[in-house]
């Protein structure tokens, strides 16, 4: 009864080994019981007619049936019973033996690969990427990726759909290496993209996918949120919190969760202030809709800044670097000047303290060994630049077009714009119009709350006359640029994603062209067109209608986790220049475009990039050092300073315009 109990529940608990159990014990009798008569029916002259010697003939007969031929001539003329058993011994022998173990074999094979592929055995993986859940901007943070200098292993765990991730990484991945032929196999062999399903919140799932060992967790918003929330992404957080904190863990695993609205992001906070244990578990909050809000009215007011952030975002050329530094022993003006007299393949930037009190420097450029790479500079004699100690910003002509989940954020960014320039007795250096559909001004109650919006226009995406007629009198009334920012509504189906701002994007062509058919002569780079669009695969049909300055937002917030991930001490750098100062707080630098004509009193002699850099740091006022980073130029052409400064040569027209970093 004991032994019967214990079988019932050995099979109910693990049907696996005790199947293997059965099938070893009915071989074990199948042999001996063979052994046995076959040495029972043997001669007594026969020399090996003891039981082992039978086991083997036994076992040979088994694996090879033709054995039973030297086995009858071994144990000598038997007669017909002999060949009969041996016979029996075969058949049953092939059951019993080879078609039961092959058959757990093949069950076992098969077990093996449906738990790899589901995702039920461990991965041993250290210094990896993993990525917890997926959205529209994941397979862009993999894409980036593909640019690390080192060999990068990636882990996503999904709840569902893993064949459809699956897919679209390789879609994904297949565009870029179509367009980097001359270094696709380099770039593709460095990246190992593992996708896992499961329960993104459970202890086992995250274990096995070796997160305690993970470089980087990043947590995607689900967008799902329920009465305003995303309780999701707090779930997953405390879960990874509990994980990476703890002891065993590795050192200084960076946290990077995305957030998409104010409760959410204050819950973030407390766990934050609960959990996070520095160099151990560092988590950092990317709230998405305020970031992009912020770049998207940086991008209206001064749209180069576009193939700026497009370039300086990535792992691909010119890019961000940090260095943990002591306490510095100078003012940053002094630290920054012996660093640009005894270096030239990086530029830096910022030299501040980071949340946690470590002081860090900042630089751009093109890898990260080019931050420490040494080499005297030889400065040109008589090259000096004479800077317009009376230079301001010009007023910035605005017309935003739609709206989308971002529109209170874009605002805000035009308020601490506005805030940090506008200078008083001064005219309103912010002139904007709105045009959108009524619902959706009294959402935003026709902002009312915006000086600086001088007029709303109700007019939904199929008015086409009504907003054709207002850009034209806007135009023709402001006789600098004009910035139109198209939006893109989040809020629609997905099948109807993009389709208002490729709508209104068709309408600024149309304006563009009846303008030249009346005047040849019409500059169109008066109008600048800045279209946000969702889905990357729209990118290919808005780039056909010359829309040079093409957003794809959820591409900037992808790059801007990537970076922080991968990148110890970005996070507040990104924090300071990505917003303009607000009224009462710490000054901090931003990324600026001016024209060169009106920045310089004199275009500056040809020269090389470093002679350039320097001569305009060595210029600027002792409170405002400024440090170029490049310059864009008519037709959409950019240069970053990469590489060799002294390598580079620049010759700057009246109609080139500067990538400075500086406080204002």
């Amino acid at each position: 009864m004991k032994l019967r109990e214990w079988i019932s529940v050995r099979i109910a608990k693990s049907p696996g080994p005790m199947v293997l159990l059965g099938i070893f014990l009915a071989n074990l009798g199948l042999f001996s019981a063979a052994a046995v008569v076959i040495s029972h029916l043997a001669p007594a002259s026969l020399a090996h007619r003891d039981f082992w010697s039978c086991v083997f003939y036994t076992i040979s007969m088994i694996l090879d049936a033709g054995c039973v031929q030297y086995v009858v001539e071994d144990v000598g003329e038997a007669g017909v019973l002999l060949i009969l058993v041996c016979l029996f011994t075969i058949i049953v022998g092939m059951v019993v033996f080879a078609g039961a173990v092959i058959g757990y074999m093949t069950n076992w094979i098969s077990q093996f690969i449906e738990n790899a592929n589901s995702g039920a055995r461990g991965l041993f993986l250290s210094d990896h990427f993993v990525i917890l859940g997926w959205n529209s901007r994941a397979s862009e943070i993999i894409n980036d990726l593909l640019y690390k200098e080192v060999r990068t292993k990636i882990v996503v765990l999904v709840k569902s759909g893993k064949e459809d991730v699956v897919r679209e990484i390789g879609e994904r991945l297949s565009d870029t290496l179509e367009k980097e032929k001359k270094t696709a196999r380099r770039v593709r062999d460095k990246l190992v993209v593992v996708v896992r399903e499961g329960d993104i919140c459970s202890t086992k799932q995250l274990s096995d996918i070796s997160l305690s060992r993970a470089q980087s967790v990043i947590i995607l918003s689900s967008g799902s949120s329920v009465a305003g929330g995303d309780t999701d992404t707090i779930k997953t957080l405390v879960q990874v919190a509990q994980i990476t904190a703890a002891a065993d863990s590795a050192d200084n695993q960076q946290v990077i969760v995305e957030v998409e609205d104010d409760w959410t992001l204050a819950l973030v906070n407390r766990v934050i202030e609960h959990k996070m244990r520095r160099g151990k578990c560092n988590i950092v909050p990317v709230a998405v809709n305020r970031v992009l809000g912020q770049i998207l009215s940086q991008f209206s007011i001064m749209p180069e800044l576009n193939m700026a952030y497009s370039a300086l975002f990535s792992n691909k050329g010119a890019s961000f670097f940090a260095r943990a530094e002591d306490a510095p022993p100078c003012g940053e003006t002094e630290f920054f000047s012996a660093y640009l007299d005894s270096h030239l393949y990086a530029l830096p930037l910022s030299l501040m303290r980071d949340a946690q009190g470590q002081w860090r420097s900042y630089y751009m450029a093109g890898q990260e060994d080019h931050v420490g790479k040494q080499e005297l500079m030889r400065r040109t004699p008589g090259y000096h630049v004479s800077l317009n100690p009376a230079y301001e910003i010009r007023e910035k002509n605005i017309v935003v077009l739609g709206h989308s989940s971002k529109s209170a954020a874009i605002m805000e960014g035009f308020n601490a714009f506005r805030g940090e320039w506008q200078r008083e007795g001064r005219p309103e250096i912010l002139n904007i119009i709105v045009i959108d559909d009524e619902q959706s001004l009294e959402r935003h109650d026709h902002y009312r709350g915006y000086p600086y919006v001088k007029r709303v226009i109700a007019a939904g995406v199929f008015e086409r006359e009504t907003i054709c007629r207002e850009i034209n009198a806007f135009v023709d009334a402001n006789a600098e640029d004009t910035s139109v920012l198209i939006l893109s509504d989040d809020s629609v189906a997905d099948d109807e994603t993009d389709a208002g701002a490729l709508t209104y994007l068709i309408y600024m062509q149309d304006i563009i062209s009846e303008r030249l058919v009346r005047d040849p002569a019409f500059d169109i780079e008066r109008v600048d067109i800045v279209v946000e669009i969702l889905n990357p695969k729209n990118y290919d049909i808005v780039h056909h209608y010359n829309a040079d300055n093409i957003i794809i937002s959820n591409r900037y917030i992808s790059k801007l986790v990537t970076q922080i991930g991968e990148k110890e001490g970005l996070y507040d750098f990104y924090n300071s220049f990505l917003t303009y100062d607000d009224a009462g707080a710490a000054p901090s630098k931003e990324i600026y475009i001016k024209k060169a004509s009106e920045f310089f009193t004199e275009l500056p002699p040809a020269g090389s990039a470093a002679d350039l850099v320097r001569a305009v740091f060595d210029a600027s006022p002792e409170d405002n050092k400024a440090v170029v980073l490049g310059y864009a130029s008519p037709g959409g052409r950019m240069v970053l300073f990469e590489g060799s400064q002294a390598e580079r040569h620049v010759a700057l027209t009246g109609r080139d315009k500067l990538i400075l970093f500086s406080y204002h």
